[in-house]
């Protein structure tokens, strides 16, 4: 595999990004030949080499045959935050536009590409295949964040007022707002929008479960199509390395 650590000037966020892409060697001798793409996101503490420092997804990415794209996005949220910083916008519009041209072997079709990340990450890969739909086929959610309103992270809430609101009272005031997934499900489902293939893994020690069992209930009574598993884990990276294979192997075996 080629592995690119690259840094670019991003229009939207008015500063030097840092990128890492991983390539197929493939892409060297055929040029022409377009690759299915994983853009993963990292979490809530990481940057954009975690996935690289603490997994094996450049061995994934040779075994699957799959380009990934891992940006950085600071402490956001997948959002475009209050202080003027469309973090969201980079991640579902500028980058799935600016990487296709970097790299031209990175496929642009729907089916082809992927969005997937862990905890704050999974938020952000759920969030962007629902709200933009026309760019991502596919989804894989490890320890998502699915409930932006718990009471459980009140501890964020002078950060998240610089982010969500600035006269957010308590971060359960986000319930039925658009950064809520639960309200994201339902308006896609009211549109009869086109919902994405979907990989949700939580560990069953892990103290996000409750919210991705609540998801994926709601899922399962709208009718979406989605796979949804629990196993033994908890929330640290041996259990991220493990799934995000398995996620893999669900959504590229369903998606030829």
């Amino acid at each position: 595999m080629a592995f690119f650590e690259m840094q670019y000037y991003s229009t939207l966020l008015e500063r030097h990004v840092s990128i890492n892409v991983i390539i197929p060697d493939r892409a060297k001798d055929h040029p022409d030949e377009k690759y299915k793409t994983l853009y993963l996101f990292h979490g809530l503490g990481d940057n954009h080499a975690g996935w690289v420092r603490q997994t094996s997804i450049e061995r994934y990415a040779e075994e699957f045959n799959i380009a990934v794209v891992m940006p950085a996005v600071e402490r956001s949220w997948y959002t475009d935050t209050l202080g003027g910083i469309p973090y969201f916008s980079f991640v579902c519009k500028e980058l799935t536009e600016v990487i296709p041209n970097f790299f031209r072997n990175v496929s642009t079709k729907r089916e082809d590409v992927i969005v997937g990340g862990l905890s704050m990450g999974g938020y952000g890969a759920v969030k962007a295949a629902l709200t933009h739909p026309d760019k991502f086929g596919s989804c894989i959610a490890l320890s998502a964040s699915m409930d932006i309103a718990s009471p459980h992270r009140e501890n964020l809430l002078t950060e998240w007022r610089a982010i969500f609101d600035r006269e957010l009272e308590s971060v359960t005031n986000l319930r039925g707002t658009q950064h809520d997934l639960y309200v994201l499900v339902r308006e896609a489902y009211e549109k009869g929008q086109a919902f994405p293939k979907m990989f949700i893994w939580c560990g069953e020690s892990d103290d996000l479960l409750d919210s991705s069992i609540r998801f994926h209930n709601l899922l399962d009574e709208l009718g979406v199509p989605h796979n949804f598993s629990v196993s033994e884990g908890n929330h640290t990276w041996k259990w991220w390395d493990r799934h995000i294979v398995s996620g893999l192997h669900y959504i590229l075996s369903t998606n030829n």
